[in-house]
């Protein structure tokens, strides 16, 4: 990676950090979820993946992830940088389609109707769920939205990366399908 690449990323996401202060604390609690809290993982040690209900009914349960890399995003409909990043998480869920990587939406949206609809018009179709609060607590992440956190095809966490992330560093994420299980 060359130095102004690298440079474009760390004033991307200093420039979301920032405009995104105001709204840390203006936010409501989200309705309860399935997920349990947990202190966050040592850096080597699986993750604990909580049961987590997709906004289609489906349940993903602990056992749904072994042997699968995981891309978690929390995200927002009220969050612009969100409506540029999510767009490139569609493109790393089309991409991997067969692989062992699941891609996971978690909205911090407190309405699941108002998530359906702003997923269909925008063509998303990684899977989805309303526990974004929820998992941001459980995995122990920074109050900034977008946030992408990796996890290798043994359950380990790998990356939290807050803010905003360029096209070519999210496709990037597929190589977490040919991790070690």
């Amino acid at each position: 990676m060359n130095d102004a690449s690298e440079q474009r990323r760390r004033i991307l996401r200093a420039t979301a950090l920032a405009a995104l202060t105001p709204w840390a604390g203006a936010r409501a609690a989200e309705p309860p979820a399935i997920v349990t809290a947990q202190a966050a993982p040592a850096a080597d040690a699986p993750v604990a993946w909580p049961p987590v209900r997709l906004l289609d009914g489906t349940l993903w349960t602990p056992e749904s992830w072994q042997g699968q890399a995981g891309v978690l995003v929390i995200w927002a409909t009220w969050c612009p940088f969100c409506h540029r990043h999510n767009p490139n998480v569609e493109a790393l869920y089309r991409a991997v389609a067969g692989r062992p990587l699941r891609v996971l939406g978690a909205s911090l949206d407190r309405d699941p109707e108002l998530v359906r609809r702003h997923a269909a018009e925008r063509g998303y179709t990684f899977p989805m769920t309303m526990a974004g609060e929820a998992l941001r607590t459980h995995f122990g992440l920074r109050r900034v939205t977008p946030t992408t956190v990796t996890f290798d095809r043994g359950g380990r966490l790998l990356q939290r990366i807050p803010g905003e992330m360029f096209a070519e560093d999210v496709l990037e994420l597929a190589r977490l399908a040919g991790t070690p299980a």
